[in-house]
């Protein structure tokens, strides 16, 4: 049912449940937004169809929710390690080109989150005096979420990366 490594047997479960409980926030919020999603989008239905008076303000505020399902879900799916990915070959390798790809692909997970959060961080603040057409919120909304993510992909592949080292210097010793 759960996804997440039983971390109590470890000498730093403290940080991994705290990590665990981000990642699970991050889902929380992210299907709590999607609810409200939904339901917009029976109000604009409603509006519609019904009333006759579409609603306007239901497109630009879904488009800026899909953006933060999208960030926070995937935040929480490299903490979790529910992303799809092809891992068959890398598993199927021995020892020593196993480590050395989950090196590479944990160098481009970082390079990536931390070129995204830097990235989102400048459009956040150029885009801050812009107000976002229909709802009125400023435009650094609508890049909040990459830096969010970008955040996300680092620490949670950082803590991967040292629960998979500390897991391999246990086993190796």
């Amino acid at each position: 049912m759960d996804n997440v490594p039983n971390s109590s047997a470890n000498s730093d479960a403290l940080p991994d449940r705290l990590l665990d409980g981000l990642a699970r926030l991050c889902l929380i919020v992210a299907g709590v937004l999607l609810v409200f999603l939904i339901f917009s989008f029976g109000w604009l239905v409603f509006g519609r169809y019904v009333l006759n008076d579409t609603p306007t303000w239901i497109e630009q505020s879904s488009l800026l929710i899909v953006v933060y399902i999208t960030c926070l879900g995937a935040g929480a799916g490299v903490r979790f390690n529910s992303h799809l990915s092809i891992d068959f070959l890398r598993e199927g390798a021995p020892r020593i080109p196993r480590v050395i790809m989950h090196a590479i692909s944990d160098g481009f997970v970082l390079l990536f989150g931390g070129f995204m959060a830097w990235q989102g961080w400048l459009m956040m603040l150029s885009n801050a005096g812009r107000p976002i057409p229909m709802i009125g919120l400023s435009e650094s909304w609508r890049a909040a979420p990459l830096v969010a993510c970008g955040a996300l992909l680092v620490v949670f592949t950082c803590a991967n990366l040292i629960q998979r080292i500390t897991r391999t210097g246990r086993a190796g010793s």
